[in-house]
């Protein structure tokens, strides 16, 4: 029997775009949609009629609550690109997928996204729990309503989703240590870079900076760590300011960390000497780090697998609304040390269907 599988390897598309030219969807270019026509009528396709018969049956629907995301900041496109992936793979099984977008910066954002959310009565929701104290209220509200929850990206402890999936914030740090000190001389001081403002609040990165500083405190206690709180890799002038500050006072730091995906920013305000001198690691594939990490600003980029997170999330929730399939607690993704000679081979189906979808 052919399946949408066999359809799209032929026609060298995705899986989903198969299915919009199926069911009429849009959003596929004309010269991709005639293609993959012929190769339904060549190959006499036809929709599985069980399939379809179990997707009117069940009918369930999945809220997203995620971080918006643009030009500059762009790391939350990633997860999000996984996720339409994987909702359009799972549609012909009853399963539909609408999303929520807040702005990361802004708890009330995030609350007020959220109750729009719950006008839809979900049967599963998949959210960041980007705030602590808003989270709590969410939280409370998803158990007194009896909706299964999952974390996507973050973990919060304390608190007992259905299932978390994403990476080990901790070890991704400790990591991350170990690999600065591999690359420092041994009598280079090392300084980490945050954002102070509420993303204060964004366990992931916290857990990331205790990684960092527990490697050093359990290998090497004798380097120095510095760190720098930032009010916004945004404002390009007041981080130049503060970092240029910061390494004049400290101008033993051999390496500067960022716990997050704005690396890049800080690449743009460092001087061309100290962008050849300095060891900088950073977080995630976004296009603006990756350039950084070809160029050579860049040392290391670990990889939080973005694109697999929302892939697997919308899985994980399928199989346990349509198959019953219990949940795992805990879904750890690998921990990819990315490096420019290895970059352009990272997250392959991620790239495919970005350009299936741009096609």
């Amino acid at each position: 029997m052919v399946r949408i599988k066999d359809i799209a390897l032929e026609a060298n598309v995705s899986e989903g775009t198969v299915d919009r030219v199926l069911h009429n969807r849009g959003g596929v270019s004309k010269k991709t949609e005639e293609k993959v026509k012929k190769i339904l009528e060549r190959r006499n396709f036809s929709i599985n009629p069980v399939a379809s018969a179990l997707a009117m049956k069940n009918n369930h629907h999945v809220a997203v609550l995620i971080p918006e995301y643009n030009e500059t900041d762009s790391f939350w496109k990633l997860p999000y690109l996984g996720l339409l992936k994987a909702s359009e793979e799972v549609k012909n099984i009853g399963v539909n997928v609408s999303y929520f977008k807040f702005n990361h910066y802004n708890p009330e954002s995030f609350l007020a996204s959220y109750f729009k959310l719950m006008e839809i009565q979900p049967t599963a929701v998949i959210m960041v729990p980007m705030f602590l104290k808003e989270t709590h209220v969410i939280v409370g509200e998803l158990n007194k309503n009896k909706v299964p929850y999952v974390f996507l990206n973050v973990d919060i402890e304390g608190l007992s989703p259905h299932a978390y999936i994403g990476q080990d914030s901790y070890t991704s740090g400790f990591i991350a240590g170990k690999l600065m000190k591999l690359s420092l001389c041994d009598a280079s001081d090392c300084g980490i870079l945050q954002i102070n403002t509420k993303m204060g609040d964004n366990q992931a990165i916290l857990k990331r900076v205790k990684g960092f500083k527990d490697y050093y405190e359990t290998e090497f206690k004798s380097v120095l760590l510095h760190e720098l709180s930032i009010s916004s890799f945004g404002d390009a002038e007041n981080l130049a300011s503060s970092v240029h500050s910061f390494l004049e006072e400290f101008p033993n730091i051999g390496g500067l960390f960022v716990p997050s995906s704005r690396i890049s920013a800080l690449v743009k305000v460092l001087s061309e000497t100290q962008r050849n001198t300095l060891k900088l690691i950073g977080f995630d594939n976004t296009p603006q780090n990756v350039t950084c990490l070809k160029n050579g600003s860049v040392l290391f980029l670990i990889s939080q697998k973005p694109f697999d997170q929302g892939y697997e999330a919308i899985r994980m929730v399928s199989d346990y609304l349509v198959r019953n399939k219990e949940f795992k607690e805990k879904r750890y993704l690998p921990i990819d040390i990315l490096t420019k000679e290895n970059v352009d081979y990272n997250d392959a189906n991620q790239h495919i269907f970005e350009t299936d979808l741009n096609s």
